[in-house]
């Protein structure tokens, strides 16, 4: 009962520190020994985006947005790609990433933050359209998040952040 309970947890994408939540369908890295794919987060406000592994390599873009999901899908000794909630895959320094779990809010208009993990159940917040969110735990097909105080449940297919499977190459 036990390993199906965390075969449940994992396929949400567990929650926890960098590493520590492997779904099934993923290996373990030989460079940091953490599992790819895997969840992180960005630990700065302002993170160079590069075109390949390395300072050599141009910036593509800069994020600005701390605390942003990620999910690492290949990895150098100091060098993670990652892929974005906006399905962008670029190299990014290891020091720039957390091993702290965050979800985004998909679609267009706020998801639910509920007191328990059932439909109907009733309601805590709302986490607006693209907001980030700290991640709790997942059980099942809910994900219990955290934001500006506020805890509640809230569908796993409306947050970006627990899907198991890599999310770009």
């Amino acid at each position: 009962m036990l390993a199906l309970a965390a075969i449940a947890l994992a396929s949400c994408g567990g929650h926890g520190g960098e590493g520590k939540d492997c779904p099934p369908a993923a290996h373990i890295s030989v460079v940091s020994g953490f599992c790819v794919p895997r969840y992180v987060s960005l630990k700065r406000d302002k993170v160079y985006a590069r075109k390949g592994p390395g300072v050599d390599y141009p910036a593509l873009w800069i994020y600005r947005a701390k605390g942003l999901p990620v999910q690492v899908v290949a990895e150098t000794l100091d060098w993670r790609r990652v892929c974005d909630p906006l399905g962008g895959a670029v190299w990014v320094h290891r020091s720039m990433v957390d091993g702290r779990r965050t979800v985004q809010a998909r679609g267009p208009g706020p998801a639910p933050l509920l007191r328990s993990a059932k439909a109907g159940a009733a309601p805590e917040g709302l986490l607006a359209a693209r907001a980030l969110a700290s991640l709790d735990r997942c059980n099942g097909a809910w994900c219990r998040v955290a934001v500006a105080g506020v805890k509640g449940w809230t569908p796993a297919v409306g947050i970006w952040g627990v899907a198991p499977e890599a999310q770009c190459r």
